[in-house]
């Protein structure tokens, strides 16, 4: 089977894909709807639109533009989404419909603590409009699935998966008959991953005329079952990183990011540097500019892993993350081709990042905990070929940054007591 997943930001577009990757698909993530020599072969492309933060209508226009340009016969298309339905997934996904058929909608992720239980998300537990990710930036928004729908102009209507993950045939008959009469979008929940994995079994034995529309949850289960049918060997896939001092880019200010930076601080060798946002909001022409790339300049030529966070102040606004996350780019990237590994969290500092060194295409070969992913670049001709990981801002264990440190050193972890 071959899989064309579109996703709103790069570290979605690397989470949802590393579940082919691992399942040995030949897996490409591209930051540009264009196809290239960098995609043949590959069973599974994972297309960045980088449509997060546009308007609702620009975004589905790129999405569109993209399922056009990049889609092909025997594909099947896989619509990734935020777990925490972050952006404007439900006017993409409308835009998508009449194209693409029904949509399946569960963007539930168990191992990262997100669930679909009638029709809403929760995360850990927690109603996702009582989260503090939800407050931050969606205020008085109504976070339930068929509303979100229902404003974009579909007519959903909602599947208990749960109910019928012990009676595979039930769910697929169920799915089969919704499709057959015309219904838009399905909803669907799942608490557990086997209710994913009931629901993934369900969809790839029909016809019906649908396309997925999820996190990395259903992504994995899917690449699971199709697994038998892959036996893909990259030459890289075992190959050691290159060495040289690790660069590790923080743009999220979540309360996740800062534990996972304390465990790297405290267990790795790396050195921290928190840029001022005043400075990035003004770039190159702010008086600081100059120093703060030579402190990066010795740090790097010095071997040191570096990890270079952006800092937080009181004129701190969500909407200038793209804008601050393409000035922390632009402060590194002179110096970009001395580090033999770039970790970056949050998709818009990971694509401000491999833009800024001109990075187009990942390759993805394995992943570091569940939806952090690992990579090499794979541009005709580049010379300087880092290991990247990306990863989502508020995702991941507090052990992630340091797994990926670890990873991208060819390291393992030190023995309790080894000197």
């Amino acid at each position: 089977m071959k899989v064309l997943i579109i996703a709103d930001d790069l570290s979605g577009a690397a989470d949802c894909a590393i579940g082919f990757a691992s399942e040995r698909h030949r897996t490409v993530v591209t930051l540009e709807a264009t196809r290239t020599s960098a995609h043949e072969g590959a069973d599974t492309i994972a297309v960045d639109t980088d449509t997060r933060r546009l308007v609702p209508e620009d975004a589905a226009a790129r999405t569109v533009a993209a399922y056009a340009e990049m889609s092909a016969r025997g594909q099947r298309l896989y619509k990734k989404i935020d777990s925490t339905l972050r952006g404007n997934w439900a006017a993409e996904v409308a835009a998508l419909q009449p194209l693409a058929g029904m949509a399946i909608v569960a963007p539930a992720f168990p191992a990262t603590g997100r669930t679909v239980r009638g029709g809403s998300v929760y995360v850990h537990g927690q109603p996702l409009e009582e989260t503090s990710t939800w407050k931050l930036e969606h205020a008085g928004l109504a976070a339930d699935l068929a509303t979100q729908l229902k404003s974009a102009g579909l007519k959903p209507e909602l599947l208990d998966a749960e109910a019928l993950r012990d009676d595979p045939h039930a769910l697929a008959a169920r799915i089969e008959a919704l499709a057959a009469s015309g219904l838009q979008a399905l909803i669907v929940d799942t608490q557990t991953e086997a209710a994913l994995r009931a629901l993934a079994r369900a969809t790839l034995q029909s016809e019906a005329a649908f396309f997925w529309v999820g996190s990395g949850g259903l992504a994995r289960e899917i690449a699971a079952l199709d697994s038998r049918r892959h036996t893909y060997v990259s030459e890289q896939r075992d190959a050691a990183f290159p060495g040289g001092p690790v660069l590790i880019l923080v743009g999220s200010l979540s309360g996740v990011s800062e534990r996972q930076c304390a465990m790297l601080r405290e267990r790795g060798r790396v050195e921290e540097l928190i840029v001022p946002p005043a400075m990035l909001r003004e770039g190159a022409s702010h008086r600081d500019w100059r120093a703060w790339q030579a402190r990066i300049d010795v740090s790097l030529t010095a071997r040191v892993d570096l990890l270079v966070r952006i800092g937080r102040d009181d004129a701190f606004d969500p909407a200038e993350g793209a804008q601050l996350s393409t000035a922390l780019a632009a402060l590194v990237e002179p110096h970009f081709t001395k580090a033999g590994g770039l970790i970056a969290t949050g998709g818009e500092t990971a694509r401000a990042m491999l833009a800024a060194a001109r990075i187009g295409n990942l390759q993805l070969l394995a992943e570091v905990e569940a939806g952090v992913a690992v990579g090499r670049p794979l541009d005709a001709g580049r010379t300087h070929c880092p290991g990247v990981v990306t990863k989502a801002g508020a995702f991941g264990t507090d052990r992630a940054l340091y797994a990926a440190w670890l990873t991208l050193r060819n390291e393992t972890e030190p023995h309790v007591g080894a000197p």
